[in-house]
């Protein structure tokens, strides 16, 4: 595997690679099995002759809250392993003085999938997403990118992105991996207290209640206020949003509308001071 960390490294990492099939998998670091989810398979779709990128870097655009981004676990050695192990031909782990000027002022910003959910309630953060993996996407030029579906919207947000602005990329999703007690998998897991790890798998048990009192034929404010109230009996929890949408739109589904599918739950709730985000399809 090699390491890099200037876009002029990262070209020359590349040279070799001209005319093969090229995964890229964008990261923030805090690698976890999750992660090593998206490794593999973007080692599965590279194959023997292909290469594997991925970049790890911290995007201090998409943060709204600076104490967040301040407290963001880092492990840039066993993030760098965990990557060797997987199969991974370059690591770019760039700064933010490489990746952006000083005096940048191009913006990269979705109009309509983004207005709800997560982007209502972070203004700015998918902008700051979309930014960075359209600047990764010009300094790689994969042929393939590899997200997680753990992050429903933005993986919605990007494939919007890449439509739209004709990048010659095929982006494939990863289903959410949980620990056995249901618990999404997420580096902010770290940040949970020892209680809060017990308590946090309230959440997928919550959302998979109303996703099947949904399917059995409940209205959508029924099973809003059903999963609200599962969550809000958790202790020490406070719920950024709890929300029906289309899957497909991520428009809001109307209060009394009953089984229209696709369909996504999904809520935002805070544990103490950490955000965690989880969601179920209904198919």
């Amino acid at each position: 595997m090699r390491r890099v960390i200037t876009k002029r490294e990262l070209r020359a990492a590349l040279v070799s690679s001209k005319g093969k099939r090229r995964v890229l998998v964008p990261t923030m670091g805090a690698l976890h099995a999750g992660h090593a989810e998206l490794l593999r398979r973007a080692r599965d779709l590279a194959g023997e002759d292909g290469y594997v990128v991925v970049s790890i870097f911290l995007n201090p655009v998409q943060f709204d809250n600076a104490s967040d981004l301040d407290t963001y676990p880092q492990h840039r050695e066993d993030d760098a392993q965990l990557c060797e192990d997987c199969g991974t031909d370059v690591l770019f782990t760039p700064t933010a003085q490489e990746m952006y000027c000083p005096d940048r002022s191009m913006v990269v910003e979705e109009t309509q999938l983004s207005q709800t959910l997560c982007g209502a309630k972070r203004p700015g953060h998918f902008a700051g997403v979309c930014l960075v993996v359209a600047k990764l996407f010009n300094m790689v030029q994969p042929t393939d990118a590899v997200f997680g579906k753990k992050d429903f919207q933005q993986l919605a947000i990007l494939r919007r992105m890449v439509r739209d602005l004709d990048y010659p990329i095929t982006l494939h999703g990863v289903p959410t991996v949980r620990e056995s007690n249901g618990l999404a998998i997420s580096s902010r897991n770290e940040r949970l207290s020892p209680e809060q790890r017990t308590l946090a798998p309230g959440l997928y048990a919550a959302l998979q209640q109303g996703a099947a009192s949904y399917a059995a034929g409940q209205s959508v404010r029924e099973t809003l206020a059903e999963v609200e109230k599962l969550v809000q009996a958790i202790p020490g929890t406070r719920i950024d949003y709890v929300e029906m949408v289309h899957a497909g739109t991520l428009q809001p589904l109307g209060a009394e509308v009953r089984q229209e599918k696709p369909a996504l739950l999904a809520a935002a709730v805070w544990f103490g001071d950490v955000r965690l985000i989880d969601h179920v399809e209904i198919l």
